[in-house]
């Protein structure tokens, strides 16, 4: 009697019919940890990626908020993650199966009008799609299109607990803060809000040696966390007033050569204007969702520069070879770490940071 020996099912075909976890947005308030099926390749410059470690931004919670209507109902969450090369587009030439790789949350065609200026946030292709139009990376694989653009290879052995911080926070930080804030040696520093995007900006403005770096929180254990990381004075003051008086204070009543905006209210964008010296600069990070108040009456003869910006993440590859180096610890900011199947437990730790005192959660394929 023979055996009849099944032929091996094509690894394409087996992609095609194969299911994945994933984290899924069902409007706002609702969330689930649920089956979905495992993402395909769409076009030639595609790249499907086998996350390792994953992380939650205030973004997703803004998306989960309703602060967000561009997402819609059944869009897998995320824009931050470290994972596998799973497989490639007929088009992609550097990146190979088995690869490790960093996903921008930036997606980049690199040829178009704003790819060329450096402006990836405004690719007519791309830009912040992740998570957003597009399903994004807290799930065991997920799509990255204009994979050689958008994907920065790391070495075997790199941390992933600091490389996923390189995703958004710090170029964010350190782009829409300190680059556009003109952060220049001897300067007076001072960082509004001490979440992990102020803290980004906190560590990464000590690499233009400022004199002086001041942190503004209500949160006493953020502002604890803070003076670890460099900062030189804290200032948990409520209200815009007496935030304001503090900061004159301890300058001697001069105000700040920067002030980076890193909330996203109206009352800590008017802490800015109420700090910044003549001659000085407000570099606004922080995400508005409500219109603010802009002292023209006060500031139109104090030579003040305002700036805003959505993070390009054109300056990845030299924060890659700051924490590749140890020279920036990136991984200081992570507090929290879960397996990916307790993602909603990640979820409700990293919402209720007052009380966790989370700052930046780690979700790991483990």
């Amino acid at each position: 009697m023979t055996t009849a020996i099944s032929a091996p099912v094509p690894r394409q075909e087996a992609v095609a019919n194969a299911t994945m976890k994933a984290l899924v947005f069902h409007g706002p308030g609702r969330r689930a940890w649920e089956e979905r099926p495992r993402p395909r390749l769409l076009e030639d410059t595609d790249a499907i990626v086998r996350v390792s470690t994953t992380t939650i931004c205030g973004t997703d919670l803004h998306i989960l908020k309703g602060d967000v209507p561009t997402v819609a109902e059944g869009r897998i969450l995320g824009h931050e993650a470290v994972g596998y090369v799973d497989e490639v587009g007929s088009a992609v030439r550097s990146l190979r199966r088995n690869d490790k790789v960093l996903v921008s949350c930036i997606t980049s065609c690199g040829r178009c009008d704003f790819c060329r200026k450096s402006m990836y946030s405004h690719c007519r292709a791309g830009g912040w799609v992740l998570g957003h139009t597009i399903d994004g990376t807290q799930a065991e694989y997920v799509r990255i299109p204009h994979a050689e653009t958008s994907l920065y290879p790391l070495p075997t052995n790199a941390d992933e607990e600091a490389c996923v911080l390189l995703s958004d926070i710090f170029p964010t930080g350190f782009e829409c803060g300190v680059e556009f804030g003109r952060v220049k040696p001897g300067d007076t520093v001072a960082v509004v809000g001490a979440g992990p995007i102020g803290l980004a900006a906190l560590m990464t403005a000590q690499l233009y040696s400022p004199s002086a770096l001041i942190m503004l929180d209500p949160d006493k254990n953020r502002l604890e966390v803070s003076r670890s990381l460099g900062a030189t004075a804290t200032v948990s003051a409520r209200g815009v007033d007496a935030a304001v008086e503090a900061v004159r204070a301890l300058t001697k009543g001069n105000g700040v050569d920067v002030a980076i905006e890193a909330v996203g209210v109206p009352e800590s964008f008017e802490v800015c204007q109420g700090i910044v010296a003549p001659g000085g600069h407000v570099a606004n990070v922080g995400v508005h969702g409500k219109p603010v108040e802009l002292h023209l009456e006060r500031l139109w003869a104090h030579n003040v520069t305002i700036t805003t910006r959505l993070v390009d993440t054109v300056t990845t590859p030299m924060l890659l070879k700051l924490v590749l180096s140890g020279r920036l610890q990136a991984k200081k900011l992570v507090t929290h770490r879960f397996a990916m199947a307790e993602i909603m437990k990640a979820y409700d730790t990293f919402a209720d940071a007052g009380s966790s005192k989370a700052l930046k959660v780690a979700i790991t394929s483990r």
